[in-house]
């Protein structure tokens, strides 16, 4: 499938272009096995523009020392831990830094609380093991397995999700690059530029904690929340335009000031008071990320397009916000009412938006 088709197209496809052009322009040395240089892959994810005119778009907005620890990070023997609460872009980052470095973003393990060992190390293809026995051709190598063999990066999303017997499978692939196939009296070793991006949070309910062991093979660096609201409506813009242009979405500078108001709210929310410091709120139980101001805005987009006149208005994000904020039907609700009436309702400009709010708010 073309990356014009797709749905949702991988990083190396979607950004193929800066890719290359990135390749052309990095006179700098190159880690085995990578793509890039350091600096380039810096570039790749910072954005800027190139000597041949080439503009680079941003993939991440927040601090550049964020980005250069953990570029860096991956030209070492020690993986990388990407912590933070969710939707703070840990698996957007993740996958831009595998597409950069290895050109690959998909040897992925997705982490759920059912993931199971051979998810990490390898699993067998049962017809062929039951009439050859454990042989080379009847392995059906996972992830990992496969990176460590090439020396591409591997991921693996929602780490703390994963049972904590299954995590410290990646003990002994961290630690000695080595992978043992006891079943075949062998092993795999990992490959020169081979290593290991893990994405992990620990706010959401449900996780397990890292032990030691494995905490000290990662080097851990956190994605902090956008640090002012203009950054955070740069990111949410951006994001949703992208999504946009995929599903033939109204463009977002028709929302602009929509967005500023998801954005605004969100974070009041969740600071616990209000932009100018002078009123106090309480905060809902869910997260209000970065991610979720996204889901929100596109969505008011699809309304606008399909049952408006394709302008994103205070109508079409309010019952998205909502949902995103009353998660307890009980607490959530009162928290929303009372945000309504003594900071929305006041706001000057914001009328129409209580409105819309009030309207949707049981």
């Amino acid at each position: 499938m073309s990356a014009d088709t797709a749905l949702r197209p991988h990083a190396e496809d979607a950004f193929a272009h800066e890719l290359k052009a990135l390749a052309a322009a990095d006179d700098r040395p190159r880690p085995a096995r990578w793509n890039l240089s350091p600096w380039a892959v810096a570039t790749y994810l910072l954005g800027g523009e190139l000597p041949d005119g080439t503009v680079v778009t941003p993939k991440y907005v927040g601090p550049r020392r964020i980005v250069e620890v953990a570029v860096s990070t991956l030209a070492t023997d020690r993986a990388l831990l990407l912590l933070g609460v969710p939707g703070t872009a840990k698996t957007w980052v993740s996958e831009h830094l595998a597409a950069a470095v290895s050109g690959d973003s998909t040897l992925l393990v997705q982490g759920t609380a059912g993931t199971p060992e051979e998810a990490i190390r390898y699993g067998w293809n049962y017809a062929r093991l039951l009439t050859q026995g454990p042989t080379r051709e009847a392995l059906v190598p996972g992830p990992v397995m496969r990176a460590m063999a090439e020396g591409r990066i591997a991921r693996v999303e929602e780490l703390t999700r994963i049972p904590a017997d299954v995590q410290d499978t990646l003990i002994t692939i961290l630690s000695e690059k080595t992978l043992p196939i006891p079943e075949l009296g062998a092993e795999t070793q990992a490959m020169r530029g081979f290593n290991l991006i893990a994405t992990a949070n620990d706010r959401d309910r449900g996780v397990n904690d890292l032990s030691s062991a494995l905490r000290r093979r990662f080097n851990t660096v956190v994605l902090p929340l956008p640090a002012t609201v203009e950054e955070e409506v740069d990111i949410v813009s951006r994001r949703v335009g992208q999504l946009g242009r995929s599903l033939d979405l109204p463009s977002v500078p028709a929302g602009a000031d929509e967005i500023r108001r998801v954005v605004t709210v969100f974070r009041e929310l969740r600071g616990g008071v209000t932009a100018d410091g002078r009123t106090k709120v309480k905060s809902p139980s869910g997260t209000l990320s970065t991610a979720e101001a996204i889901s929100v805005v596109t969505n008011g987009l699809a309304l606008a397009a399909h049952f408006g006149d394709g302008v994103l208005r205070a109508g079409d994000v309010a019952a998205g916000i909502l949902g995103a904020v009353v998660r307890d039907p009980a607490a959530d609700r009162v928290v929303w009412r009372e945000y309504l009436e003594t900071v929305v309702r006041e706001r000057e400009g914001w009328k129409d938006f209580y409105r819309a709010c009030r309207e949707v708010t049981p």
